[in-house]
């Protein structure tokens, strides 16, 4: 397995939970998002995007990252760009740093729907701004590993058939929920976190305390 981190241009806090899961990653920064690297003391192995957000500070205290340079007028994200720079790498896991927040709320809601069509593609992804974090929920089971009390959502981005939750403050058992309901907003780790789907798909939304 081949794991990216991508720095986007929202908010971004470092975390002990954060360092851990960029430990070892290879590392891809898209335009104003290089400025997470020195906050997070990791050194990119390129720099892409129109380099429209970038002061010349940011480019003179990063001299040395190889840089990919797009004209603004183009059919793709900054985000996007740097995402597929990591594709064409061989990653098979990417972290999207910084993906929450920020000035453009239409882009960090691309970062939630990319990263449902790259896990519906089969590749592994997950949000992060260091106090937040997102996971895509498609069919199947999976378990998480938030400490008891965490706060979490299930964002659906469909109607969801056959919902469970299990370890969680209200749990849910084959549970349809209709696309736009409140139903799965505000829960709470209640032991081990485990999400079911029989169809649908949607995000987990968390808050680690760490």
């Amino acid at each position: 397995m081949s794991r990216f981190a991508i720095l986007l241009g929202g908010d971004v806090v470092a975390t002990p939970r954060l360092s851990a899961q960029l430990d070892g990653t290879r590392v891809i920064a898209a335009d104003s998002g290089m400025r997470h690297a020195a906050t997070l003391g990791l050194k990119p192995e390129l720099w892409t995007g129109d380099f429209d957000s970038v002061e010349d500070s940011m480019r003179e205290a990063n001299p040395d990252v190889p840089v990919e340079a797009f004209p603004p007028e183009k059919d793709m994200t900054d985000g996007e760009i740097a995402i597929d720079a990591a594709l064409k790498r061989g990653a098979t896991d990417l972290l999207l740093v910084g993906a929450f927040g920020g000035a453009r709320a239409d882009h960090a809601f691309l970062h939630l729907t990319a990263a449902l069509r790259l896990a519906e593609s089969g590749v592994a992804c997950m949000l992060s701004s260091g106090h937040q974090e997102g996971s895509p929920v498609l069919p199947g089971k999976t378990s998480y590993d938030y400490d008891e009390g965490t706060l979490f959502s299930i964002l659906a981005f469909s109607d969801l058939a056959g919902l469970t939750l299990s370890g969680a403050k209200w749990p849910l058992a084959d549970r349809d929920v209709v696309f736009g309901s409140s139903l799965t907003l505000s829960n709470a780790v209640a032991g081990r976190l485990t999400v079911g789907l029989l169809s649908g798909r949607a995000m987990l939304v968390a808050h680690p305390v760490s």
